[in-house]
């Protein structure tokens, strides 16, 4: 099961421009390391990742295997209100993920 963090500011204002962080807990396995019995561990990276701040996209990634294990996105992004966000992903295995927020705009 992947876990997503959306680390976002206390009360931006609004109109002001933020950077939002996003946390996915993933191995990001490449496909070309070996278990201790030498058998290659199968290919596993989040093929995509997508948020969405009021129903409107703002930010999307679809990463490679080059990406380390718990990738940390980081985006900058204008609030004017408060909102809900929505964080959604999928990884090789098929396995999605998503995670719901709410974002307080004073």
């Amino acid at each position: 099961m992947l876990h997503a963090r959306l680390i976002l500011p206390p009360s931006p204002a609004a109109g002001e421009i933020v950077m939002v962080r996003l946390l996915l807990q993933h191995p990001m396995e490449t496909g070309y390391r070996q278990d201790m019995d030498g058998k290659v561990i199968p290919r596993n990276v989040v093929r995509w990742v997508s948020c969405e701040l009021d129903a409107r996209e703002v930010f999307r990634a679809e990463p490679s295997s080059g990406l380390s294990a718990n990738p940390l996105f980081e985006f900058p992004v204008r609030v004017q209100r408060s909102a809900a966000w929505l964080v959604r992903w999928e990884d090789d295995r098929g396995e999605r993920g998503e995670l719901r927020q709410m974002m307080t705009v004073r």
